[in-house]
């Protein structure tokens, strides 16, 4: 959350993984919010949204919604009155700040429908304020509303490129370079956490090169634009800065490109033990379904296959086909690039789908989790893992000794692929055949990983997380006392 100061941005949305803990999708309201209010508080909120800079009405708000029971509520409007507080003490008050402090904290809350409302209120105050129109982009993300997201998510990257999140605590101050274009995936706020952690988020994209020798003093660069299919169209110009960038740099740019789906066969091919399906990236539109078929056929890829967008994670949009008489439609209504791989049944002999996912670190792999599903689309929250005990025993079993889970080929295999990979920060997602070998399924630097909470169910994996933090916090301090 950003001080009065405003030099901190939007908080991060790189845990919106599928079991994190982050703020999940809610049905947009039709009204404004206060549907389900008592009537007295219901009156209070319209006559705020008429006046909402009216100190004494956010704090008769408060004391409303604490009598009420809304905690969240009263939590959110007094953090306002603090940041009023602050702010006009400040040699030149922005009051907009209390009502995007206000709104930040509806937003990690995970109530997007006051969100929604106490950003626009911000924005109607101070319509240029830059992080307003980031943080809001990310809520109409959540909401199911691309166009409005992009809307936004372009006039914040429009006015402003560096956004800065200091902490009195950090050892080194970080430069982030990411897309402002795209959602990433790298998880920046686990890896870099916030207390301790002094971030320059730098919007490559849209900065010009002539901005790039004026950021504020940084000591190392984490190049975050880990997918390359969103790195491609800037290859030229992440390059240009790497060349140029007189401080340690992780995740070079080279290696990212060369982690596109349908490039992995070709990067991992020799390794013993590694299995990665063929996989073809189609750019173009084909007349009819058999000219669609021949050209399959000349690329040597076969049916069933699997159809997944560009820049495309998590399963999101991933369809299997049978033959092109579903997959010709498909990629009709798709209208746009995508990938397709041959898709081979991984299913294991007790009937279930395995996914494991291996983090690396500065080339060595540090276990993060173990998905079973019982349909071949492995995701954690629908695999059900908190509600099956035997799972979570043989997940434990994996993060506590990966090697004799895995066996020595296997874990070999995976070591090997740390090593090729050849990035700094990175991951793979994979399952073992019942020959032994590792089957991939991708691998590449937007592999998720967050903690859980501490007194749930699954808070005996944030030992292993916080491995993976450690080791990410070693790497940083020895590339940064190198670069000196």
């Amino acid at each position: 959350m950003t001080s009065a100061s405003g030099t901190a941005p939007a908080p991060s949305r790189d845990q919106a993984d599928a079991t994190s803990a982050a703020p999940q999708a809610q049905p947009v309201s039709p009204g404004n919010g206060r549907e389900h209010m008592p009537a007295a508080l219901k009156e209070l909120a319209r006559l705020l949204d008429l006046d909402p800079l009216n100190v004494a009405l956010h704090s008769t708000v408060a004391d409303a919604m604490h009598d009420a029971g809304d905690e969240t509520g009263s939590r959110a409007h007094r953090i306002a009155l603090e940041t009023f507080e602050a702010v006009a003490a400040a040699a030149q008050p922005r009051p907009a700040l209390a009502l995007f402090n206000l709104a930040t904290y509806y937003y990690l809350k995970a109530d997007n429908t006051s969100a929604l409302r106490w950003y626009e209120h911000t924005l109607e105050v101070e319509p240029n304020l830059a992080m307003a129109h980031q943080n809001l982009a990310a809520v109409f993300d959540l909401l199911g509303r691309a166009g409005d997201a992009q809307t936004h998510r372009s006039r914040a990257y429009s006015l402003q490129r560096v956004f800065v999140e200091p902490s009195e605590r950090a050892s080194r101050r970080v430069l982030i370079l990411c897309a402002g274009r795209e959602s990433g995936n790298i998880p920046i706020a686990t890896l870099l956490p916030q207390a301790t952690s002094y971030l320059i988020k730098y919007a490559i994209d849209w900065a010009r090169e002539a901005e790039d020798y004026h950021l504020p003093p940084f000591d190392l660069v984490f190049n975050t634009v880990g997918d390359p299919d969103v790195a491609q169209p800037l290859t030229q110009r992440l390059e240009s800065f790497a060349r140029r960038c007189a401080r340690p740099l992780l995740n070079q740019p080279a290696p990212v490109m060369r982690t596109q789906r349908h490039r992995l066969p070709e990067l991992l091919a020799g390794l013993d033990d590694v299995l990665v399906p063929p996989c073809v990236r189609l750019e173009g539109t084909y007349e009819s379904p058999d000219a669609l078929a021949h050209h399959l056929v000349g690329l040597g890829i076969g049916f069933p296959l699997l159809m997944r967008p560009l820049a495309k994670h998590g399963g999101d949009d991933l369809t299997l086909h049978h033959s092109v008489d579903t997959l010709w439609p498909a990629l009709d209504a798709l209208g746009a690039p995508c990938y397709l791989t041959m898709f081979r049944n991984f299913c294991s002999a007790d009937g279930y789908f395995r996914k494991y996912r291996i983090v690396f670190v500065d080339r060595e792999p540090y276990a993060y989790h173990l998905a079973i599903s019982p349909q071949w689309m492995v995701h954690y929250v629908s695999a059900e893992m908190t509600t099956n005990p035997w799972k979570l025993d043989e997940e434990r079993r994996f993060l506590e000794n990966t090697s004799e889970a895995l066996g020595e080929r296997a874990a070999k295999a995976i070591a090997a692929i740390g090593r090729r990979l050849d990035l700094d920060y990175a991951g793979i997602d994979f399952t073992l055949l019942a020959d032994g070998r590792v089957l991939v399924f991708e691998a590449n630097a937007t592999m998720l990983i967050h903690p859980e909470s501490p007194d749930g169910v699954l808070a005996h994996k944030n030992a292993f997380v916080q491995r993976i933090v450690d080791a990410f916090e070693q790497l940083q301090d020895s590339r940064t006392r190198a670069g000196r």
